[in-house]
């Protein structure tokens, strides 16, 4: 993460909690046996079957993830989480050394018994898999492994906290609210409640589902679920301080401020008091995850040293935090241009680790977030604004290696698309202009290195990624991205190596095809990703395109939009309009978006009389040139329609 003008701060933060596990796609059991083990766990505890099936699709939608224990530590169908033992089980930790793109090689480090934290003083949240095994007589071993196992110990848990709520194990679904939110492991009553809210919304709806293990899971929609909330007021969890929070009602918030203050010699931080939208628009949310665990993130965002972002969002259950005022400009991005016109919400979780799955309660809250904040400011559910930190463009060639890789390919864009409302659809036909990238996240995995150690090959995982070759052939070379090897080495399949990689949603001009395979004008260049019929992994879409104006063999491309120097006044520096190394050669097309004037926010003191919004008459496009955004100077080109 980068602050404005200013140095470089790690996007490490301390020891993740869990690592990459077996892959979820080795030896699947027979269709059916997991809808079996809900129907026989259900009966044998005497819990609802439609109350067990969502509370497990709440946090895993049902995946086993091949054993593997979740960013907090969970584990199975049901999430039952052991934060210790998915520590120790680490192969790597980040130490909080690497640079500010995470992908330095880490040397493999044992945990040993001693260092590890007693499970007393884990939050119980972190350790409800313990409880499993108490009340359910089973191994904690098969309660890691077994999803029969494991769907038995979350019936258990449920049973349990409905007797302690001294009500009946109820047949009826409505009577279980107060369990379900026991069940989140929430500390405060609005999470623990929104959290059930949530549980309930997938009993009324219904869900079907084939799995990561490749079973079909279903739950009958019971419209008629009709529970009552004030249960949870009966957990005695605390009421978290949400006064000056924003956030939609269907979101549990709490404000955890970051610092603005000053240190050193006139430093300061870790935020700029602003005035959006009177003074700035806001245009674009930006995707992070933490690289950290939830309380060494906010440990961090308190830090006035440190960085910040306006939201950090928590695995296990989706509560969301609330740092920096939305009126206010956070330091997250790495792009000072972007800064000012964005909002950045953190997720708690490790680009290295595919395995180190999210819940969807995690999904749901963010979605739910990011559709208020775009109606808040009106800005567009597409992937033009909604970005990825790893689509945010580098502000110079300086800064291009330097730039994030989070949230990765393993961040489900598709899924929660899906979540916003507005699924990512073919809008035309299979012989349009442009496409929208769109593989099936389960099936398509395609090979990375570098998540435990450099070099050495990823667990295999579903992806919303496609890898972008010189030509229509699977052993052609990657294309080249001269930004990140300005000695033009070839890009490579490296977890955090975006040069070569096109993500879900994003969109881009066609420039040929061949047989099953699809080419798209990307960096400057013809990229070539494998596209078959049977199997897409990109589809039709309809869309504006730019090009450069006639006569004309190439054009800068740029990382900002910034004013032209005459705009500024005597009093504000003037910023360069740094070119990136990047050209737009003739012929070739970019899909468009918004036509902006530049900008610029001038904000780099403590005391805040002296902030300026610079605003010229220099008009930009942005555009979809590489794995980030870009932009170009209208001046420079021609839209077509």
């Amino acid at each position: 993460m980068l602050r404005a003008g200013g140095a470089v701060a790690s996007a490490a933060l301390l020891l993740p909690l869990v690592s990459a596990g077996p892959s979820a796609t080795a030896e699947r059991p027979s269709s059916g046996a997991l809808q079996h083990d809900f129907a026989a766990a259900a009966a044998q505890y005497g819990v609802p079957q439609s109350v067990l099936l969502g509370v497990s699709y709440l946090q895993s939608r049902w995946d086993t993830h091949g054993g593997a224990a979740s960013v907090t530590g969970g584990y199975g169908p049901m999430h039952l989480t052991d934060a210790r033992t998915a520590l120790a089980e680490a192969p790597h930790h980040s130490d909080g050394t690497e640079d500010a793109r995470g992908d330095e090689a880490r040397p493999a480090r044992t945990v040993t018994e001693a260092a590890l934290p007693r499970a007393s003083e884990l939050p119980a949240r972190l350790r409800t898999l313990d409880r499993a095994v108490e009340l359910s007589g089973i191994s904690a071993e098969q309660l890691r492994d077994s999803p029969s196992a494991n769907v038995r110990g979350g019936a258990a848990l449920l049973a349990d906290a409905q007797k302690k709520l001294g009500l009946p194990l109820s047949e009826n679904p409505a009577e279980w609210f107060g369990a379900v939110a026991r069940f989140s492991g929430a500390d405060d009553t609005a999470t623990a409640r929104t959290y059930a809210n949530d549980v309930f919304d997938v009993i009324r709806t219904g869900q079907t589902r084939v799995t990561d293990s490749g079973q079909r899971v279903a739950l009958a929609a019971d419209p008629a679920a009709a529970p009552d909330p004030a249960q949870a007021a009966r957990l005695g969890l605390r009421t978290a301080d949400a006064k000056k929070t924003e956030c939609p009602r269907t979101v549990a918030c709490e404000w955890i401020p970051a610092p603005y203050e000053e240190f050193g010699d006139g430093d300061y931080g870790n935020h700029d008091l602003a005035d959006r939208p009177a003074s700035q628009s806001v245009k674009y949310i930006v995707i992070h995850d933490t690289e950290g665990s939830w309380d060494t993130t906010l440990k961090l965002v308190q830090d006035p040293t440190y960085v910040s972002w306006q939201y950090t969002l928590r695995s296990s259950d989706g509560h969301v935090a609330q740092h920096v005022p939305l009126k206010d400009v956070a330091w997250h991005a790495g792009n000072w241009y972007v800064n000012a016109k964005s909002v950045g919400l953190e997720h708690e979780g490790f680009l290295v680790s595919p395995d180190a799955w999210y819940t969807e309660a995690m999904y749901r809250s963010s979605a739910r977030l990011v559709k208020y904040l775009s109606k808040r400011y009106d800005i567009p559910l597409d992937r033009r604004h909604i970005l990825g930190h790893d689509n945010v463009p580098g502000t110079t060639a300086a800064t291009i290696r330097g730039m994030h890789t989070d949230p990765g390919p393993y961040w489900d864009w598709s899924h929660y698309f899906q979540l916003l409302g507005n699924p990512l659809r073919r809008t035309a036909g299979p012989a349009s202009g442009v496409v929208t990238i769109r593989p099936d996240y389960l099936s398509n995995q395609p090979v990375y290195t570098g998540c435990a150690t450099a070099g050495q090959a990823c667990v295999p995982h579903g992806s919303g990624a496609v890898r972008l070759h010189i030509a229509p052939a699977e052993d052609a070379p990657l294309v080249k991205d001269i930004g990140l090897r300005p000695g033009g080495q070839d890009s490579t399949i490296d977890v955090n190596d975006t040069g070569a990689r096109a993500s879900t949603g994003q969109q881009y001009a066609v420039a040929g095809r061949q047989g099953d395979w699809t080419a798209i004008w990307y960096l400057g260049q013809q990229a070539w990703f494998h596209n078959p019929r049977k199997q897409p992994t990109a589809v039709g879409a309809r869309g504006r395109v730019l090009t450069p104006k006639e006569g004309v063999a190439e054009i800068p491309v740029y990382g900002r939009a910034y004013p032209e120097p005459a705009a500024y006044p005597t009093d504000v520096p003037v910023q360069p309009i740094s070119p990136l190394p990047y050209k737009l050669l003739a012929g070739q097309r970019y899909v468009v978006g918004d036509r902006t004037l530049g900008e610029y926010l001038y904000a780099t003191t403590f005391d805040t009389a002296g902030h300026r919004v610079v605003r010229g008459t220099e008009a930009y496009y942005e555009i979809q040139f590489g794995h980030r955004v870009a932009f170009v100077k209208a001046t420079d080109v021609r839209v077509l329609k």
